[in-house]
């Protein structure tokens, strides 16, 4: 069951980075964040990119190439995706590695696939949202596959406006 709850996660997480990368469908921008949505699957998101980022490698500060660095909050009603917490950080992640993401000094564990990171549960997801929602920056650190540690930080600026935008747009 758990394998069959990753391919389902990944193949909308694969979705997602394709929305996420190619749409123009740009309907509003909330301060930080903006909001997307599509019609055919029906799907929305909230996304943002982050305000500052430190590469490291043996605790020295190094230049990394990376692709778009995205936080985002994904809603796909036909797939019952509710609220999906997704980080791309632009690299293949360490196989195995998780993601740390602090929202104000609270704590939370993504797993990793790939190019992408994500709660474990809805319900974990649930607890991200709410957090960030109240809070006023995340901070996502990753390891690459070549070792080097990442630390993007979000501001939360616009995010619960942006979020709930995306809610309401794919309410089914």
């Amino acid at each position: 069951m758990k394998r069959f709850l990753v391919t389902v996660a990944l193949s909308l997480v694969c979705a997602t980075s394709a929305a996420a990368q190619e749409s123009t469908n740009r309907v509003a921008a909330k301060t930080d964040w903006s909001v997307f949505a599509e019609s055919d699957p029906t799907e929305c998101w909230g996304v943002s990119a982050p305000k500052e980022t430190v590469n490291t490698r043996d605790g020295r500060v190094v230049a990394a190439r990376r692709g778009e660095i995205l936080l985002m909050v994904f809603y796909r009603p036909s797939a019952n995706v509710s609220g999906q917490l997704n980080f791309t950080g632009g690299y293949p992640f360490r196989e195995g590695s998780t993601v740390n993401m602090n929202v104000d000094g609270t704590e939370f564990e993504l797993f990793t696939e790939g190019e992408w990171a994500w709660a474990a549960t809805p319900s974990d997801d649930a607890k991200i949202v709410t957090a960030m929602k109240r809070g006023s920056q995340a901070v996502v650190t990753g390891v690459s596959s070549r070792g080097t540690t990442t630390k993007d930080t979000f501001s939360l600026l616009g995010f619960t406006a942006a979020v709930e935008d995306a809610e309401k747009r794919c309410a089914s």
